[in-house]
């Protein structure tokens, strides 16, 4: 698939969000897929359509959300006054990822954003279920009335990785310099990990008999302190969430203070 070819809706391009910043770091995070800047769709009357529909790529790696990028953003899309207005979503919706990436990982190892490298298995923005839906329910049946750009945001796909994409994150890694790799969540060993050891190791569970400790593990030759932790939004207990991992993760970080 080209990601490039889609777009979300009302027009703008799917964009690729990768780390800027390509000089050495002390760390290397490698995450699922990129986030999106999320937009607030009221009505003309001024009545809520969507609470937050995905409408551009985020602007950086682990976007924070900062209030003054999502306006800025969202003020270049272009929608019908017919339907209404874009505005920023609330915060929850915008960059909560990033910040339970800041707040309750990188801070507590004393790793700061401008010394650690940041990936994705998939360095774009993808469209989950609620997306998918919310985009049938309230996007699609207007599309022809209104002349409106179809929206291709490719859903979550069930493989992550290819040997080519493996490879690319292999010479991320490499090019990072970095002595630490931060894993979030099971897809990252699923997809990346798995390929470049010996002794298998398949899934977060693998780490919890010392949750939050660091491994020295070898990749493509080179040794890393490895540290395995529960996806930011278990961790940050954004909407669905596992009690467990929250629970591990609170415990490592009463460990760490």
């Amino acid at each position: 698939m080209n990601y490039e070819d889609c777009q979300y809706p009302f027009g703008s391009p799917l964009t690729k969000v990768e780390q800027s910043n390509r000089s050495p770091k002390q760390a290397f995070v490698l995450g699922v897929y990129a986030s999106a800047v999320h937009a607030r769709w009221s009505g003309p009357a001024g009545d809520l359509l969507v609470a937050a529909l995905a409408v551009a790529s985020e602007p950086e790696i682990f976007w924070s959300g900062d209030p003054a990028q999502a306006s800025n953003t969202i003020s270049q899309i272009t929608i019908p006054p017919e339907l209404g207005v874009l505005k920023p979503a609330a915060k929850a919706n915008n960059g909560p990822s990033g910040r339970a990436l800041d707040d309750l990982i990188l801070t507590p190892l004393n790793l700061k954003r401008d010394n650690t490298w940041l990936c994705d298995l998939i360095p774009y923005s993808l469209a989950n279920e609620n997306q998918l839906r919310v985009i049938t329910e309230k996007y699609l049946p207007l599309v022809e009335q209104y002349d409106l750009p179809v929206p291709s945001i490719p859903p979550v796909p069930s493989q992550l990785t290819d040997a080519d994409r493996r490879s690319a994150i292999l010479t991320e890694l490499e090019t990072s310099q970095a002595e630490i790799l931060i894993l979030l969540g099971d897809k990252p060993i699923q997809w990346f990990l798995y390929y470049y050891l010996d002794t298998k190791i398949c899934r977060l569970a693998d780490f919890t008999d010392n949750y939050g400790a660091s491994h020295i593990l070898q990749i493509n030759g080179r040794h890393y302190s490895v540290y395995a932790f529960a996806h930011p939004r278990q961790i940050a207990g954004l909407g669905f969430h596992s009690g467990k991992w929250f629970d591990l993760h609170q415990k490592w970080l009463a460990s760490q203070s």
